[in-house]
């Protein structure tokens, strides 16, 4: 069966790389942007069945159009890739931290991937083989942690969080959810110098592709369990 594959911010980055490879296997993407024109302008750029549609995903409303829509035109989804990402703050210490700058990391990187599966559950649910990826990092174990980059390190800490209870939670549904860190990746976020952004994609395409009886409420990097 041809998937339905739903991507957050992917109009650039891993997103993109994630939809452009989900794409290229004969999956029906959809790439999801803030932006419509630039969702557009990155769709019109991947070969395959690739759907344009803007997504806000700090927008409860948003959230709830898209849900609607997909609704509509496809009545289920296969698997959603929980990519949207803001404030990788290495300029800040914890001990000093612009708590505005953390809270607007916990809206997007936390809240907005609760929000977008709180929305797209029911279609999730009607797949009957649910995959949810939610795109973590290293940088939010508790095993490894240290100072600095106060706001991405603590969403993604929760991120994590919120992994664990929704795989015991939905386990039963058959939908499987796991995080993934890509990586150092050298992306818009990440910077120069680290590994090529299909690289990063392998550990997304990796969860998303998983068997029924694969593992559910993990945390990988290249099919590998890392450290909480």
């Amino acid at each position: 069966m041809d998937r339905v594959c739903v991507v957050t911010g992917a109009n650039r980055g891993i997103g993109l790389e994630v939809a452009r490879q989900l794409a290229a296997a004969g999956d029906t993407v959809v790439l999801t942007a803030r932006d419509e024109r630039k969702a557009a302008e990155a769709a019109a750029g991947i070969s395959g069945e690739v759907l344009a549609r803007r997504l806000d995903v700090a927008d409860e409303r948003s959230a709830a159009d898209l849900a609607r829509d997909l609704e509509k035109t496809h009545g289920r989804i296969d698997v959603l890739v929980n990519n949207a990402a803001i404030h990788y703050d290495t300029w800040q210490r914890a001990s000093e931290a612009d708590l505005g700058v953390v809270s607007q990391a916990l809206e997007t990187n936390l809240l907005g991937a609760w929000r977008v599966t709180l929305a797209l559950l029911p279609l999730l649910r009607g797949s009957g083989h649910g995959r949810i990826v939610n795109v973590s990092s290293e940088i939010g174990s508790l095993a490894s942690m240290g100072g600095g980059t106060p706001a991405y390190t603590v969403s993604k800490t929760a991120l994590n969080a919120l992994t664990r209870m929704l795989a015991a939670e939905l386990r039963g549904d058959g939908i499987l959810v796991n995080a993934v860190c890509p990586g150092w990746v050298a992306t818009d976020m990440g910077g120069p110098g680290g590994r090529p952004v299909a690289e990063g994609a392998r550990s997304v395409l990796w969860a998303a592709d998983l068997p029924d009886d694969g593992p559910t409420g993990g945390f990988f990097r290249d099919g590998r369990s890392i450290p909480w």
